[in-house]
C-alpha cells in the first residue's frame, strides 16, 4: 500500500489489486476511528476524507499503515442483491465470440456467476460488479470502439472485467448483453443506491 496526500483533508491510498482495494474498504469501513468521515474506494485506490478537528493527517495515516489488508478481500458478507435480467442485449453476438461460446451459453455463464460490487462510479448507483472470490474466471470483454450517444436505463452492460447495469439513460460504450427493471437508483428509496461497495449480487434468466 502507498498514501498520498490529497490536500490537506484526505489521503489517497493506492494499492495493486481491487481485491486489495476491497479488502481495505470492508475493514477500515468497520474499524475506522473518530475523524475518518468518508471512504471511497476506486478500481486501485481508496480515498480517505478525514475531519482534521478531530484527526489529523499524521494519525490517520499511521492508522491506515498500521491496518492496511495483508491479503485480498473474500466472498464477504454484504448483503445479496437479486436481479432479473433478459438477456437480449444487442451485442451478445460479439460477448459470445469473445468467449467462445454461443449466445445462449453469454446468458448462462454470466447469470450463474457470484458477482460483487467492488465500487461506485460513472453515475450515481453505477456498481462496478466483479466475479466473486473463487468464482470462475470470465475472458475480459472490450469496450466498443464507439460509444452509444445514448443507452437506456436498466441496460446490463460488460467491458474489461467489470459488469453493470446502467441507472439511468446515458451514453456508453460497454457491451449490452441484456436488460432488467430493477431500479439501481432512486430518490425515492431511503438509500436511494440499489448497489453499494460489498453488495453480493445474482443475475437471474428473465423471459419478460
Amino acid at each position: 500500500m502507498r498514501l498520498l496526500p490529497y490536500g490537506d483533508r484526505a489521503l489517497i491510498a493506492e494499492f495493486d489489486s481491487l481485491g486489495l482495494v476491497r479488502a481495505a474498504h470492508e475493514h477500515w469501513a468497520t474499524k475506522a476511528p473518530a475523524g475518518i468521515i468518508e471512504l471511497v474506494p476506486a478500481a486501485r485506490t481508496v480515498l480517505v476524507r478525514i475531519e482534521p478537528r478531530v484527526i489529523g493527517l499524521g494519525a490517520a495515516e499511521q492508522w491506515l499503515t498500521a491496518h492496511a489488508p495483508a491479503a485480498p478481500a473474500g466472498d464477504g458478507d454484504g448483503p445479496l442483491v437479486e436481479i432479473a435480467v433478459t438477456y437480449d442485449g444487442d451485442d451478445l453476438a460479439v460477448v459470445a465470440e469473445t468467449w467462445g461460446c454461443s449466445l445462449d451459453a453469454v446468458a448462462t455463464r454470466h447469470a450463474s456467476t457470484p458477482w460483487v460490487c467492488a465500487f461506485i462510479g460513472f453515475a450515481p448507483g453505477f456498481g462496478y460488479l466483479v466475479p466473486a472470490p473463487g468464482a470462475a474466471a470470465l475472458p475480459p470483454v472490450p469496450r466498443r470502439a464507439t460509444s452509444r450517444p445514448l443507452i437506456a436505463a436498466g441496460s446490463l452492460g460488460l467491458a474489461a472485467e467489470y459488469s453493470a447495469v446502467y441507472p439511468r439513460a446515458s451514453p456508453g460504450g460497454w457491451q449490452l448483453i441484456g436488460r432488467t427493471d430493477a431500479e439501481l437508483w432512486s430518490l425515492d428509496r431511503d438509500s436511494p443506491a440499489l448497489l453499494a461497495p460489498g453488495t453480493r449480487v445474482r443475475f437471474s434468466p428473465s423471459r419478460s
